[in-house]
């Protein structure tokens, strides 16, 4: 389930870093090391995209842990959830010691700066995801879309955008050109999460337990529109607890169809639609200072699919 949801599959922050590094192609800064080159990619630059995938699953891990305090009796036997939270820690624990083992052997200081740096947003992003499950009563945060977009950024961008931009510094490119890889890595994966976030909203279905998020970005927009006064009262007029969280969704989640309707009716998702557009472009534009290729024609495939382009 980590690496493939039955359709699609879900290693694409490695990918990313390669097809990149191949559209950046050498630097003519050193040529000294471009004999370590193979079809356009530096060594460095393959054993990048293999710690960035193996800091995303380390994270996937952890995320599978499970509050023992919220589980019922039908969840299953209390040791097998404990034995199971064990395996999550020191799993997800053992693939981030060996992405760090990794990271140190690239021996570049700016490098392991910046994928540490990435590290440490992940975990603040999933810090800012938790906080509020523990306060009583609490429905959504009472955040804008301007707010939703920093934790966003790093919970689901942080990492492959400093990858991207790890990927350039270890082939030397200038800092322009780093730029330019971090620019398409943010955005791309912030057009990514905000058509996942859409999905409910805009997909037809007669299913009516399509789950969604409170604190997606429809949910984020609408509450900025309608104001938090208005929001909670929809809330507990429309909406209730469903008590089946979406999986890597740690904010409440919904199910009810009169509360996604009168969401989907609103103004917050033709607004998130235009958010995602406009991220999608952003990435594209930063493509644009990369040389033609089968590789830059790839990202910029990537970021059709994934912003719902194509």
């Amino acid at each position: 389930g980590f690496v493939y949801d039955s359709r699609n599959n879900l290693q694409m922050r490695g990918l990313v870093v390669l097809l990149i590094s191949k559209a950046a192609g050498p630097s003519t800064a050193d040529l000294s090391f471009q004999h370590n080159m193979v079809s356009g990619i530096y060594s460095s630059q393959r054993s990048l995209a293999e710690i960035t995938e193996l800091i995303h699953t380390a994270f996937l891990v952890h995320r599978g842990i499970v509050n023992i305090g919220e589980l019922k009796s039908c969840d299953g036997p209390l040791k097998d959830m404990q034995f199971g939270n064990k395996m999550a820690v020191l799993s997800g624990d053992f693939l981030l010691a060996n992405a760090c083992t990794s990271l140190a052997q690239l021996q570049n200081t700016k490098v392991v700066e910046l994928i540490s740096s990435a590290i440490g947003d992940l975990v603040q992003g999933i810090y800012y995801e938790n906080s509020r499950l523990s306060e009583e009563n609490c429905l959504t945060d009472d955040i804008g879309i301007s707010t939703w977009k920093e934790q966003v950024f790093l919970s689901h961008s942080a990492l492959l955008a400093k990858s991207c931009q790890a990927a350039m510094e270890l082939a030397k490119h200038s800092a322009e050109m780093q730029d330019m890889a971090f620019q398409y890595g943010k955005h791309m994966s912030m057009s990514h999460k905000l058509h996942s976030d859409l999905q409910p909203f805009v997909k037809e279905s007669s299913n009516d337990t399509v789950v969604f998020s409170l604190n997606s970005a429809p949910a984020v927009l609408h509450q900025e529109f309608l104001g938090r006064e208005a929001w909670i009262k929809q809330i507990k007029e429309r909406g209730r607890r469903d008590g089946r969280a979406a999986r890597g969704l740690t904010p409440l989640c919904l199910c009810l169809p009169q509360l996604r309707d009168a969401i989907g009716a609103g103004r917050a998702v033709p607004a998130a639609l235009e958010l995602c557009r406009h991220h999608g472009a952003r990435a594209l534009a930063a493509l644009e200072r990369f040389p033609p290729s089968e590789a830059r024609a790839a990202l910029a495939n990537i970021v059709g699919a994934a912003s719902g382009r194509s």
